[in-house]
């Protein structure tokens, strides 16, 4: 049976932070279509994503 395909629960405008790299900051969801998630930090522009790779920190 088919798995559907992988949707990421983070929306446009969600903060969020990376695991691996502190350094970059708090970035801001920029858009999240399907498993590619662009986020702009700070401290390291905009970066697309794998959510299937990389699991992001969600931020109040």
């Amino acid at each position: 049976m088919a798995q559907p395909p992988f949707r990421s629960f983070l929306v446009p405008g969600q903060p969020v932070s990376h695991p691996d790299h502190p350094e970059w900051g708090v970035g801001v969801v920029q858009s999240a279509i399907g498993h590619r998630v662009t986020v702009m930090f700070p401290h390291a522009g905009k970066v697309v994503v794998d959510a299937t790779v990389v699991c992001l920190t969600e931020l109040p």
